[in-house]
């Protein structure tokens, strides 16, 4: 069964950064997508960024590029969001997703029901 734990929200001022994490468990496939996702208040779940276990790919949505990077650490099967220049809007809950690398590679990459696995999320708040 596959699992996912996100970690490393909280509550940051406008201009500041995290890192959020995400460890995952239990593929049963060696090639793999992961997404990053968040959704605010009254609003829809949006993906932010997606990488592919196998090479690294990467693929960023247009409102976090330049300030976003995912990366991923495969020995321990943790994936990472660092968010720098936080702003306000990019409030919300925060939640990785993955399914099979096909996804993450084709055009539904930063959609979030192409994804059948889902961690539970972490929030996180940016002050103005």
């Amino acid at each position: 069964e596959v699992q996912l734990v996100e970690s490393g929200g909280g509550l940051v001022q406008a201009g500041g950064s995290l890192r959020l994490s995400c460890t995952a468990s239990g593929f049963t496939f060696d090639d793999y997508g992961i997404g990053w996702f968040r959704q605010a208040p009254g609003k829809e779940r949006e993906g932010v960024s997606c990488i592919r276990s196998s090479d690294g790919s990467t693929s960023y949505a247009d409102s976090v590029k330049g300030r976003f990077t995912i990366s991923s650490d495969n020995a321990k099967n943790t994936f990472y969001l660092q968010m720098n220049s936080l702003k306000p809007e990019d409030t919300g809950v925060y939640y990785c997703a993955a399914d099979s690398a096909d996804v993450v590679a084709g055009p539904l990459r930063h959609q979030s029901a192409a994804y059948d696995y889902w961690g539970q999320g972490t929030q996180v708040t940016v002050s103005s």
